[in-house]
Formats: structure tokens, C-alpha cells, sequence
């Protein structure tokens, strides 16, 4: 899953990377409202996380600006201001979750999965296909009942197929989803993550399959003939 995290104090900066990217998340940083403006139009985050005060603005008039635009991106917003007028601001221009600082880290992971959680978004309970369980909250991944581990890339490559049984994935959304705006990228470094993936799942006896849909992406089925 991605984030963008929306912030212009460089040691906050640099623990939110940290601490989400241990979590799982795939985490881009901003430091102003254009900026911030402009990752969220060209990519499809599945959250964002805001300060209110930046340098060129309000963090919530850029999520006031997404809401009328008609993206519903989750939003979590982190700030010092504690007065409860301004937490009422904050949810009426869109927030779905609030934040004081300073906050710890894991009750930040754990709202940010929360939000994710809703129906509809980016992390449910438990999938299936064929004998292969992912728990997308534990981030386990169970064949046959057995214990699978799996790298954070691989991990993620298996929730997106599982998420989208029966129809196909484009590699252009999995490189999305899974690497971050300063990641350096190889031009095969999918198809190697998805090649590690189907083996890993062929040797742990998986009934599911990945299928390789030349030239556009990949497609899961659960196994059923």
C-alpha cells in the first residue's frame, strides 16, 4: 500500500518514513501544498497523511480541494493545534482521523490501518484463493495451513493479485503500488518479484495460480478446474 505523507519538518519527515516503512507502506514525502497537490493527482494513493501547517498553505485546503474534486482518499491529519474547534475544522473539510502531536508511532500505524479497513478501500480481512490464505491485518500468508513467508515486495504483488482474483493486474499498477517516488526501479524487477512469488508458491503446493498476460500484466486464479 502507498502513502503520501504531507509534511515540511525534516525529523518528522524522516520518523513517519521510517516507522511506516516498517509497517509495510510504501511512503512519498512532500513539503508543500503544490507539491502535495500535484503527487495526488498523478498517483492513486491508497492514503494520505497531513500536517496542517505548510509553507504555501493549509493541509486543509488541499484536502478540501481532493473531496470536491471527487477523490476519497483516506485522510489522516497530524497537527499541534489541539483545540477542538480546529479538530471539527479538520473533519468537516474531509478528515477521516485526527492526530495530535506528538503522537507514537505504532497508534499512528494502527489508525492509518484502520482507515484502510472501511469497506471499500485498500485493506480487508482475510483472502483467499485456492488453499492460499492471506491475512492483509497480520500481513500472514498461510498454503495448505502452513506458514509462507515472504518478502515486503512479494507480500504485496500477492495481496494486488489476490484482491483482484480472475482478472488482470497491469505491471504498471504493481510498480506503482509498490515503489516510491525517489525507489530506484529495473526494468525487470517485476517480473522478478512475481517470478519468486509463483515459485515460492508452486513449492509450497498452492492450488492458486499466476498467469502471465503477455505484455500488459498478471492474472490470479484460485486453482478450480
Amino acid at each position: 500500500m502507498r502513502l503520501l505523507v504531507v509534511e515540511d519538518e525534516e525529523r518528522l519527515v524522516e520518523v513517519l518514513k521510517s516507522g511506516l516503512g516498517r509497517a509495510g507502506f510504501v511512503v512519498d514525502t512532500v513539503e508543500t501544498a503544490a507539491d502535495a497537490r500535484e503527487a495526488l493527482a498523478l498517483v492513486a494513493y491508497d492514503a494520505v497523511i497531513l500536517d496542517l501547517g505548510l509553507p504555501d498553505g493549509d493541509g486543509l485546503k488541499i484536502l478540501a480541494e481532493a473531496r470536491r474534486a471527487g477523490r476519497n482518499i483516506p485522510a489522516m491529519v497530524l497537527t499541534a493545534r489541539d483545540a477542538v474547534e480546529d479538530r471539527v475544522r479538520g473533519l468537516d473539510a474531509g478528515a477521516d482521523d485526527y492526530l495530535i502531536q506528538p503522537f507514537a508511532m505504532t497508534e499512528l500505524v494502527a489508525r492509518t490501518k484502520a482507515l484502510l479497513r472501511r469497506p471499500g478501500l485498500a485493506l480487508g480481512t482475510t483472502l483467499e484463493a485456492g488453499n492460499t490464505v492471506l491475512d492483509s491485518i497480520g500481513r500472514d500468508v498461510r498454503v495448505g495451513g502452513e506458514v509462507l513467508q515472504l518478502p515486503r515486495q512479494e507480500l504485496a504483488i500477492l495481496e494486488h493479485l489476490m484482491r483482484r482474483l480472475g482478472r488482470v493486474v497491469p505491471k504498471t499498477v504493481l510498480k506503482e503500488k509498490l515503489y516510491g517516488i525517489d525507489e530506484e526501479l529495473a526494468s525487470n524487477a517485476i517480473p522478478v518479484h512475481v517470478h519468486h512469488l509463483r515459485r515460492k508458491l508452486t513449492e509450497m503446493g498452492a492450488t492458486s495460480e499466476i498467469h502471465t498476460v503477455r505484455g500488459i500484466g498478471y492474472l490470479m486464479t484460485d486453482g478450480a478446474r
